[in-house]
């Protein structure tokens, strides 16, 4: 269906500052389930606005949060070259756990209380935003989750002190989670795959497990790794989940 995505909302956050948001829904009357959708390390970049879009023109209310908001103007996008990536990864490791904690939180209920929303919700995210998609669904209020190569999980080094405890809380993920991993991706080895996977199980986690023969970012629609053949299969992958668990 024909959507928006010309908004944004700055939601206030506790340090007194602000989160932007970017907001991408149908362009009808009616109210449908929202989607929490964490980007990558260089924020919300031209291929995370299409991946969004691609998710609300189905039928879903998708925010969109710049996770560097403390520390980067609002509407800053990091380019895809080595500065960019620099920038991102500095950054990655020195916001602390807590306040992207904070920002999933926030970012949850102001999908939840938005006048298209169901209330019901859901998170999905690619490399860093995969790890956060993850933790974000360890809030009871959301149904499902889909991730895609997420990031130090395996080896809990998000945020400052390089200290997560992503693996450790895995007993709260009560949502219905998707895990998704290229074979190629050297920044999740084969052995931190069968760690997380292990510990779904020891849990006893609702979820579903899909290896892929791509390398990291595959879904990125721009650059040499992209699979488009894999974006599709991905993206129905994730549409079946969240239409089984929201709609």
């Amino acid at each position: 269906m024909i959507i928006r995505s010309d908004e944004t909302v700055d939601v206030p956050t506790s340090g007194g500052g602000s989160m932007r948001i970017h907001l991408f829904r149908p362009a009808v009357p009616g109210r449908f389930p929202g989607v929490l959708l964490f980007s990558e390390i260089y924020q919300v970049t031209d291929p995370i606005r299409r991946l969004a879009a691609m998710i609300a023109g189905q039928g879903y209310v998708v925010g969109v949060p710049e996770v560097y908001h403390e520390y980067e103007p609002a509407g800053t996008v990091l380019h895809y070259d080595q500065a960019g990536t620099d920038r991102g990864n500095f950054l990655k490791f020195d916001k602390p756990v807590a306040a992207y904690d904070e920002d999933a939180r926030i970012g949850l209920e102001f999908l939840r209380g938005h006048d298209a929303c169901t209330g019901k919700l859901a998170t999905m995210g690619v490399c860093l935003g995969g790890h956060l998609a993850y933790r974000a669904a360890l809030n009871p209020i959301v149904s499902a989750a889909a991730c895609f190569y997420a990031t130090d999980i395996h080896s809990g080094t998000l945020g400052a002190g390089k200290s997560d405890d992503s693996l450790a809380r895995m007993a709260e993920l009560k949502a219905e989670t998707m895990f998704v991993w290229g074979r190629q991706d050297p920044h999740v080895p084969f052995e931190g795959r069968l760690a997380i996977r292990a510990r779904l199980e020891e849990v006893g986690a609702r979820y579903e497990w899909h290896e892929v023969n791509a390398a990291h970012a595959f879904l990125r629609d721009e650059g040499p790794r992209y699979d488009p053949a894999l974006f599709l299969q991905a993206i129905d992958w994730t549409l079946r989940l969240f239409h089984r668990t929201l709609c």
